[in-house]
């Protein structure tokens, strides 16, 4: 069931190469969208959950759900649970990966690369997901695929990455300060 999320925060995007979790698994593409929790996707992610939920476990659906939300196996996720990571706490938020290369765009939906430097972790997007339920091999969950993210506003970029600048170097050049080269 496909849900917009709008004006929530990016965190750990791999959105234009796929990658691995803790070098396990298949490589993906994946995001982590964090929002209050008074947003209002709060309701619709529910609703969908519910919804997913109920068309694939019928009558058993509140046991189901109450087992899976125990074993943290739904995409909707209390931010106290990554607390020592920036932004996370007191706050919601859901996952959302995809095998395939969501589409990433900016505000007036132009095709945005790794190299334009958006979106970034911290910034603000819009994005497409879709919830799903799961019941295989490898056991229940309520899961959300990445379908895509439009580049919204800037934020305070979350710690870790980001580009050298030239102050970060000393000057080398002939005539520079001798003691700069030793």
């Amino acid at each position: 069931m496909k849900v917009k999320l709008s004006n929530v925060r990016l965190a750990f995007p791999a959105l234009f190469e796929p990658k691995t979790v803790n070098g396990e698994g298949e490589p993906r593409f994946s995001a982590a969208f964090i929002f209050p929790p008074d947003h209002p996707c709060v309701k619709e992610i529910e609703a969908a959950i519910a919804q997913v939920a109920k068309e694939k476990w019928g009558p058993k659906t509140d046991s189901v759900l109450k087992s899976l939300r125990t074993g943290l196996k739904v995409c909707l996720h209390d931010g106290d649970e990554k607390a020592e990571y920036e932004g996370y706490s007191g706050n919601k938020f859901v996952s959302a990966s995809n095998k395939a290369r969501p589409l990433v765009i900016d505000r007036a939906r132009s095709a945005l690369t790794a190299a334009d430097g958006k979106p970034y972790a911290g910034c603000y997007v819009n994005a497409t997901i879709d919830i799903w339920a799961m019941d295989n091999n490898f056991g229940k969950r309520i899961n959300a695929s990445l379908g895509g993210v439009q580049f919204l506003r800037d934020g305070d970029a979350f710690a870790g990455g980001g580009v050298a600048t030239p102050d970060d170097f000393e000057n080398m050049s002939e005539g520079a300060d001798a003691e700069a080269l030793i």
